[in-house]
């Protein structure tokens, strides 16, 4: 069951501050979660602690930590602080689509309208070309975000408008152009019938798109062993030598297993790194043996549900998912794997 009140909301935060304390390697994705709960629950200064703790750790992703930060501060009047937040992080041109989605929309909410499209178009031009063939679903909100501003500044479409579009008629049957018209404000308090239907049906293609984020909080994970990891694990459980044949058979089911997905539809996809003590623990709490293959897609959920899940495909121009050091498009994400 979802937290629904503000003491819902502090007593969540409060299990995963005790959680962060029993995983520490997950401290960062876990303190991240409490923040959001305190910030939910209105303990705007409570959530403010929390990322200052995590951003004097030397945190793996700090940018999108001051850009939480960042929102966070402005809600409660240190809106200097927060510009001062978002001006570096555009001086720092993150590669993550993230932080770029989070102090668009910050500088949106508060009417920066101008700026907030500056911060949009940005992250778009550094992080996609027009002509990509498959837009990242961690980047899609870029586009939609931009859409949305766009309308209300009332520019007209441009190539950027065109994609958007183009994905989201994907997956349902209201126009970009009717959820984001700055006239259904208007269209709420009408007296016509047909007017006040059209508006609940917008709503629902909205409220479908919300409950399908909820729905599925972290990715949908494939699990993946690092050479030695899986050289160790294969030593320690001889049984697992049909769930993985070679290391380079692995690497390759991997990038065919997300691809499937991703052509069924499936969204939000990622990728897992696995350890041979994390997996022996994981088992060891499932009272089973680590040779049990049935455990290994439900500690790559595990994984994935403790923040562990890295964003497939990798971002435009970045190394490959199984660390070979070259960029994906010229390792797994070629157009034929062997």
């Amino acid at each position: 069951m979802r937290p629904d009140t503000p003491a819902d909301h502090i007593a969540e935060a409060e299990r995963l501050l005790r959680t962060a304390e029993r995983y520490p390697e997950d401290d960062e994705q876990l303190l991240l979660q409490a923040a959001a709960h305190l910030e939910l629950a209105g303990d705007r200064e409570g959530a403010s602690t929390l990322y200052d703790r995590l951003l004097s750790a030397d945190p793996d992703h700090p940018l999108l930590i001051k850009a939480l930060q960042a929102s966070n501060l402005w809600e409660y009047g240190h809106e200097a602080e927060a510009r001062a937040l978002i001006n570096g992080i555009r001086t720092a041109a993150p590669a993550d689509p993230a932080p770029w989605e989070i102090i668009a929309e910050t500088l949106e909410s508060h009417d920066e309208l101008e700026a907030s499209h500056d911060s949009f178009t940005t992250a778009i031009t550094l992080l996609l070309t027009p002509d990509d063939d498959e837009v990242p679903y961690a980047t899609q909100s870029l586009l939609t975000g931009r859409h949305r501003v766009r309308r209300m500044l009332g520019r007209p479409h441009d190539e950027w408008d065109a994609l958007a579009d183009k994905i989201h008629s994907s997956h349902s049957d209201i126009t970009l152009d009717e959820l984001h018209d700055p006239k259904r404000l208007w269209a709420l308090g009408s007296n016509n019938p047909a007017e006040l239907q059209a508006e609940i049906a917008r709503l629902r293609s909205e409220l479908g798109s919300y409950r399908s984020a909820l729905s599925r909080p972290f990715p949908v994970a494939v699990l993946h062993w690092p050479e030695p990891e899986l050289t160790e694990l294969l030593a320690a459980y001889p049984e697992l030598e049909s769930e993985y044949p070679t290391h380079r058979a692995h690497l390759t089911d991997i990038e065919a297993s997300l691809r499937d997905l991703s052509s069924t539809g499936t969204e939000n996809l990622g990728i897992v790194t696995a350890t041979v003590p994390s997996y022996e623990a994981f088992a060891a709490s499932e009272q089973s043996s680590p040779s049990n293959a049935d455990l290994l897609p439900q500690y790559a959920t595990t994984l994935a549900a403790r923040g562990r899940a890295v964003a497939w495909p990798p971002a435009k121009g970045a190394g490959c998912w199984c660390g070979s050091g070259v960029a994906y498009r010229d390792c797994h994400g070629g157009p034929v794997q062997g």
